[in-house]
């Protein structure tokens, strides 16, 4: 188990019992007493957790954990999605993509689709407020990179604020491509933060198309600030391990769901 996805479980165990002991986190992920150790200075040095004797404490109810600590969880279920998501995009459109681990191997799988590489570039045309985004495909040739202004949040290095608002007014989305942090039908799309909610909602009513893409842990769940309703989703693209009454449920909201 890499050092990151370690990190990522011992939050979430923590955000679910409030306090840990050391033996007990070290049983849960089947590692050593030293090694939770560590892996709690750390956090601790970084103020994810507070440290006490013999374990640690959480700092807060939830936790909106940093990019960097999602990018293990559950990565081939996202790359599937995320082959599937970018299939939708069609030579000379414009396609919008927020910021997050789905989204970012949404990039990557636009990328490297070699239908977009045969002809004069520009082929796509991709608006992101996602800084590690917009970094990734500026060297594509055949996407052209359309970037917001705005203020960058470090936990999913999105661009966010009036700044980044008044770029996406100026523009029209074939499709918008959005990672969330939960979605059910009665709920819709969700985020932790209001300010990253408050630009995909944005992105979403000037598209065309609005594509969500979850991995299935992240459905039948609600977040604090919505992105939009349900019905105002065309696609939700998730992977087989959706519930079936979930499933369902988004149907009958109106929500086409496809499984990778």
């Amino acid at each position: 188990m890499s050092r990151y996805r370690r990190w990522n479980e011992l939050l979430e165990l923590l955000a679910t019992a409030g306090q840990l002991q050391v033996e007990d986190a070290a049983a849960a992920l089947g590692v050593s007493a030293a090694t939770v150790r560590r892996d709690f200075d750390e956090l601790a040095s970084q103020q994810m957790l507070t440290r006490i004797r013999g374990g640690a404490v959480a700092q807060g109810v939830t936790y909106d954990l940093p990019l960097r600590y999602k990018t293990e969880r559950h990565p081939t279920e996202k790359q599937r999605i995320a082959a599937v998501a970018a299939g939708l995009v069609r030579p000379g459109e414009v396609a919008g993509l927020n910021g997050g681990t789905t989204t970012t191997e949404v990039a990557r799988a636009l990328a490297t689709r070699s239908d977009l590489t045969a002809g004069p570039p520009p082929v796509i045309t991709v608006v992101t407020n996602a800084l590690n985004i917009a970094t990734e495909l500026a060297v594509r040739q055949h996407i052209k990179i359309v970037t917001t202004g705005g203020v960058a949040r470090p936990q999913s290095y999105e661009l966010t604020g009036p700044l980044a608002t008044g770029v996406l007014e100026q523009v029209s989305l074939d499709v918008a491509i959005l990672g969330v942090d939960a979605i059910d039908a009665a709920a819709g799309a969700t985020a932790h933060h209001e300010g990253e909610a408050s630009i995909n909602r944005l992105m979403a009513r000037q598209a065309s198309k609005v594509v969500i893409v979850a991995d299935s842990s992240k459905v039948g769940r609600r977040a604090f600030a919505r992105i939009c309703a349900a019905a105002e989703i065309d696609v939700l693209v998730t992977d087989t391990g959706i519930a079936d009454d979930d499933k369902v449920m988004l149907k009958d909201a109106g929500v086409d769901v496809v499984t990778a």
